[in-house]
């Protein structure tokens, strides 16, 4: 594995590169889901390229970007063994040479709800690092995870309306045993927050379960009062208003203690 830190660097390996590219982006503090990821990417390309940067602009004031869990050598050797070719570990100076970027990509009306609503310039950051990653690796195709499945939206949106030659691919949601959905920040939470945590998934497997799913997933959400619910939402695949029948989304985020964590399922209205 080719491990790179700089425009330089990787330019150079880029360049080396043969066959069809694929990149993994990620904020490091890699687990199993990444991990699969990894896997896809592996299975797929013939250059499995990962990048890893805790992204400053996508965090507001007050959130966690200066204890957002840094683990550099643990990131490697996972990477190592799913097969990664070449590793991009930038530094901010690196990816932002002239500090904070004056030009940002505008995610829309769609960048202001969900996520985009609790959390204000979020997809403006995650599509700005998104698009400058995609300029210096420039992949054929780019794997993203379904947990965030508003960011995969989104990043697919922009890939579309730049007229990126990017297929965007993504891969599901990967679990623990009892259902919580993987998450860097799951390293946050106490071991009653743990507990606590399984609300979300049970949240959404009772809404897939049920006539009215949103009303059955809030029951589920009551019977934990230590967890403060953000949203709990059913739409279309596409995010769009809630389909009378057919294939369907329910979405869901919700802090345990100090710890926000998001998740999602597909289901199918009868």
């Amino acid at each position: 594995m080719n491990v790179v830190e700089t425009r330089e660097q990787l330019a150079e390996a880029r360049a080396a590169a043969r066959g069809t590219v694929a990149v993994v982006m990620t904020m490091g503090a890699l687990h199993d889901g990444h991990a699969e990821l990894l896997r896809a990417a592996r299975a797929a390309a013939d250059t499995v390229l990962l990048t890893i940067f805790v992204n400053p602009l996508q965090f507001a004031p007050g959130e966690d970007f200066d204890r957002y869990p840094r683990t550099l050598e643990a990131d490697l050797a996972i990477a190592g063994t799913a097969g990664v070719d070449i590793a991009f570990t930038p530094t901010r100076e690196v990816m932002y040479p002239q500090g904070k970027p004056s030009v940002r990509v505008d995610p829309g009306p769609a960048g202001n709800e969900l996520e985009g609503a609790s959390r204000p310039g979020f997809f403006h950051g995650v599509l700005t690092v998104v698009n400058k990653l995609f300029q210096l690796t420039r992949p054929d195709v780019a794997y993203f995870g379904e947990k965030d499945y508003q960011q995969l939206g989104m990043i697919r949106a922009m890939v579309r309306d730049f007229d990126l030659p990017i297929d965007v691919r993504g891969v599901p949601t990967v679990r623990e045993p009892d259902g919580l959905a993987l998450s860097s920040r799951n390293r946050y939470l106490a071991p009653a927050e743990r507990r606590a945590a399984l609300v979300l998934s049970r949240a959404l497997r009772a809404g897939a379960a049920a006539e009215s799913p949103v009303e059955a997933g809030l029951a589920e959400f009551a019977t934990e009062p230590e967890v403060k619910l953000d949203y709990f939402v059913l739409t279309d695949p596409m995010l769009g208003p809630a389909p009378a029948h057919g294939p369907a989304r329910l979405l869901t985020a919700a802090w345990v203690g100090g710890t926000r964590l998001i998740d999602n399922i597909a289901l199918e209205l009868p």
